[in-house]
């Protein structure tokens, strides 16, 4: 079994940035993301077993979604702001209609479906605990930062990834690439 997901990744000219933006929170007792690795989760697979890997390959060869231009920027956090759990980096594009065609492409698979409703983000940190008074500072940062702009991306491809966790951090590994055209 193998531990998987579908991302689009991001400009690797936004990785700076990203670095420069989570040095804002170096303060606060964070999990943060290398900001190499930062991605757009499309779909969560979870654990897959090895033998399934090529039959989703051939299924996310048939996105029909464009290429399109994708605006990166503002910052949030989940699930919300009195108990923040994920800071994240939005992004604006087409992004839903492209989730949309890998969940109905997966749908032959039987992956369990993503109770909310589908937030294109990438995550910067993960946060377990924040002090009441630190909780303050940090969510009057995010606002501070709500409106950031990192730049703008075309979106191409979309990848199949392999995620090992090491307690370094994951390793990621792309199984699968789906040129968009």
């Amino acid at each position: 079994m193998i531990r998987t997901f579908i991302a689009v990744e991001l400009d690797p000219g936004f990785t700076e940035r990203i670095r420069e933006l989570q040095a804002r929170f170096s303060g606060f007792d964070l999990k943060f993301v290398d900001p190499e690795l930062v991605h757009i989760t499309l779909k969560f697979l979870g654990n897959v077993d090895e033998s399934r890997v090529s039959p989703l390959s051939a299924a996310l060869d048939s996105i029909t979604c464009e290429p399109f231009e994708a605006k990166v920027g503002g910052l949030g956090v989940f699930p919300k702001p009195s108990n923040p759990r994920i800071l994240w980096l939005g992004a604006a594009g087409n992004f839903k209609v492209l989730h949309d065609n890998v969940e109905e492409l997966l749908e032959p698979f039987k992956f369990e479906k993503d109770d909310r409703e589908f937030t294109a983000h990438a995550t910067l940190v993960r946060i377990k605990f924040l002090k009441k008074e630190q909780k303050t500072t940090f969510i009057n940062i995010v606002k501070e930062l709500k409106d950031i702009e990192i730049g703008t991306m075309w979106v191409n491809k979309v990848l199949l990834k392999k995620s090992t966790l090491t307690p370094k951090g994951p390793i990621y590994e792309t199984l699968h690439t789906v040129y968009m055209d």
